[in-house]
């Protein structure tokens, strides 16, 4: 598999060398992890959750300086969040963290 970026085809172990993509499977195990990702993005917290995918698609409509800021005041709420205080406090006691939706 390759991708293009400004005209030059990169291939997935360049890719993957550097840090464009975290990970490089088959094609024929790419649904299987396709799915296991889905899975841990949809137990993650609902409002990181939901403002990730709002600064993907609207960030992608701006320009990169906007969409940084737009990205960067979108990480400040969800660093307000109940969500996010016991995210950080489970991950230090390392239990499984409890989101509500706050």
């Amino acid at each position: 598999m390759e991708m293009m970026l400004t005209g030059a085809p990169i291939g997935a172990d360049e890719a993957l060398r550097i840090g464009l993509v975290n990970r490089v499977v088959p094609a024929a195990e790419v649904m299987t992890e396709a799915r296991n990702l889905a899975a841990q993005l949809a137990a993650s917290a609902p409002v990181a959750m939901r403002y990730i995918i709002n600064a993907v698609n609207k960030g992608m409509e701006m320009p990169f300086a906007e969409a940084c800021q737009y990205e960067a005041t979108l990480f400040g709420l969800v660093a307000s969040t109940d969500d996010m205080r016991d995210g950080t406090k489970a991950f230090l006691e390392k239990r499984k963290a409890t989101f509500t939706g706050r």
